[in-house]
Order: C-alpha cells, then structure tokens, then sequence
C-alpha cells in the first residue's frame, strides 16, 4: 500500500477548498453519474451513506432516485458538511467523521457510496468499515483513482525536482484483491477514463487546488516553487496540448461489491 496523506493534511486541504469545491468539480459530478448508472436496478436501500460526501451533490442524485431512503452524510471536513447541509434539498443526517472508523453501528447500512474519497485513505480500512456497517446483501459502490491520475503532473515535474506532486494512487487489481480480501461475496472493478482540459497550466494547478488534491501526500514539496522552474514545468505540460487545451487525466476505479 502506498503510503497516504496524514489526516491533518487532508482535513486541513478541503476545509481550504470547501468554498471553491463546486467551481472545479466538474469531472467529479460526471463520475458521479456514472456511479449513479451502475447502481442495480432492483436496490430499494431503506438507509444509505455518502462516505465521503463533500458538498453533497451525490446526495441530490441520490435522493432523486431513492425519495424514501434515510440518508448518512458523511465527511471528514466540517467545512465540505455544513456546504452539503446548505444545498442537499432532502437534509441528510450529518456526521462528521472518518471513512477508516465509521461512527455506525455493525449492519446498519443498505447501501455504501462514495465517490472520489477512499484514495485518501488506508483503502483495506475503508473497505473493512465499509462491510461492517453493511447488512447481509448489502450493496457497496465506490469510485477511487488509479495510478494513470495525474500523469501530466507528474510529467511537467519530473525535470523539475524529486517532490511527489500527486498521491501514490492503488491499482484496479490491488482495489479488487483488498475488497475481496474484506470478505464481500461478490467483487466487480473496471476503469474508466475523465479528463478535464485548462487553457493554460496555471489554471490546470488552480482547479486541482480548487478540490483539495494538491500536495497532501508524503514526499510534497514544502516551500514555493520559483518562477523559473514553474516556467519550465509549463513549457513541459504544454507538450500535451490540444485542441481543446491542457489536459488532466483521471484513470477512475469503479468497484461494485455486495456483502
């Protein structure tokens, strides 16, 4: 397992990026229905959970879709919770908490969602909770990042300085040995790709900001990178350049599983 983010860190990186999230999510809302198109058709979760819920635009979604299910939003950031309390129509019951030490009772859960939130944690842990919490044919669907995520990044760093710029991301094969290593019966994982285009490398670095995924990981540079390296670490990115401008590569991990 790569070794992640301190909780701190993270914590403190979207308690920053609450305010800007929704500007910048643009590919996090497309995966967001994509995950919603891959729950199955029969689900009638009575209770459910967000893990990871953020601003709350997964809970509209799944609201809509589930009027009389009890909603669980959960999230690590106080901040990203009273932003999801603020815009979710059908208020959730809120909890301010960690994906690796749900505040939930054993087999309390129909259905555990989440999008875009277990990268930051020790995923074995995550998924360990995750089958607690789940009841006998539980339903649990996740999307995660692969290691492809933010390959341009690294590449326009690669010249520049030996800093991690991005997190250490788990595999496909890795995602689907740890859930099924949880004990859930039945484990299906494919990938898929997102990419989000920037017209100038210094917007790319702003978006990632914007939704708390800058340099949270062990190995980040500390101090502020100088205007020379940073001219040069954008001449690199622009080697990628299209037509529809710089682009952000996200290799997205989907995990369905049943308990």
């Amino acid at each position: 397992m790569p070794e992640q983010a301190t909780k701190a860190r993270v914590r403190a990186a979207f308690e920053r990026a609450a305010g800007s999230y929704d500007s910048a999510a643009e590919v996090q809302r497309r995966i967001c229905q994509h995950l919603l198109s891959r729950l199955p058709a029969t689900l009638q979760p009575q209770r459910l959970l967000d893990a990871g819920c953020g601003t709350g635009y997964a809970l509209e979604l799944l609201h809509a879709r589930f009027p009389d299910a009890q909603a669980l939003a959960l999230d690590f950031s106080p901040a990203m919770l009273q932003r999801c309390l603020a815009a979710t129509p059908a208020t959730p019951l809120a909890l301010a908490g960690d994906i690796e030490q749900l505040p939930l009772a054993s087999a309390s859960l129909d259905l555990y969602w989440s999008s875009l939130a277990v990268q930051w944690c020790d995923l074995a842990h995550a998924l360990g909770e995750a089958r607690r919490v789940l009841r006998p044919a539980g339903q649990l669907l996740l999307a995660t990042l692969g290691p492809a995520t933010f390959h341009e990044l690294r590449s326009a760093f690669a010249g520049i300085d030996r800093h991690a710029h991005t997190l250490s991301f788990v595999s496909a094969a890795d995602v689907g040995e740890l859930a099924r290593n949880s004990g859930f019966s039945t484990v299906d994982v494919d990938i898929r790709q997102e990419t989000a285009y920037y017209p100038d490398f210094r917007s790319l670095l702003k978006a990632v900001k914007a939704v708390g995924a800058n340099q949270v990981g062990a190995g980040r540079r500390t101090s502020l990178l100088g205007r020379s390296a940073f001219a040069r670490a954008a001449a690199a990115a622009e080697s990628g350049r299209c037509a529809a401008g710089l682009p952000l590569s996200y290799e997205v991990i989907v995990l369905s599983a049943r308990n």
